[in-house]
């Protein structure tokens, strides 16, 4: 599983003209799956993104979790995370989990950010064509990768 964190101060979906979720100051969270992800990714991700320190203190520095703060969260799907460029111009993205796979582990995320982080979480619409649009805070954007744990 691979996610790119974004701490907004305010970030939205929509899908043909209709936000379909929106929120005020916290993390945007692109989450690409491959096929060999599975429910110890999903684990390990959802805890990592909760209690990542991204968010600034009374100093200014960056200390804080979306727990300290009670910041939102948005999960938008995005396959594009996996693709590769090693051939040519034109990306690949066979590593992208099929949808079979996908879905089941992208909802099993939510679910577990959802109860890591203590509250419901926005979406996208898995496989639809999304609109989104985000404050990138800062701007921080950090690269979490489930094969990769650096």
């Amino acid at each position: 599983m691979r996610a790119v964190i974004q701490r907004v101060s305010d970030a939205s979906v929509t899908v043909k003209g209709d936000i379909v979720s929106e929120i005020n100051q916290g993390l945007l969270i692109l989450l690409g799956i491959e096929d060999d992800d599975d429910h110890e990714d999903v684990g390990w991700l959802s805890k990592k993104v909760a209690n990542l320190r991204i968010f600034g203190d009374e100093n200014d520095i960056m200390n804080k979790s979306i727990l300290d703060i009670k910041g939102d969260a948005i999960v938008v799907s995005q396959f594009t995370l996996h693709a590769s460029t090693k051939k040519g111009n034109r990306p690949s993205y066979i590593k992208a989990a099929k949808p079979d796979v996908a879905i089941p582990l992208y909802e099993a995320f939510i679910k577990q950010l959802e109860k890591d982080l203590g509250k419901q979480v926005g979406t996208g619409i898995f496989g639809a064509d999304m609109k989104v649009s985000l404050l990138n805070d800062g701007p921080v954007t950090i690269l979490v990768d489930t094969k990769n744990k650096e």
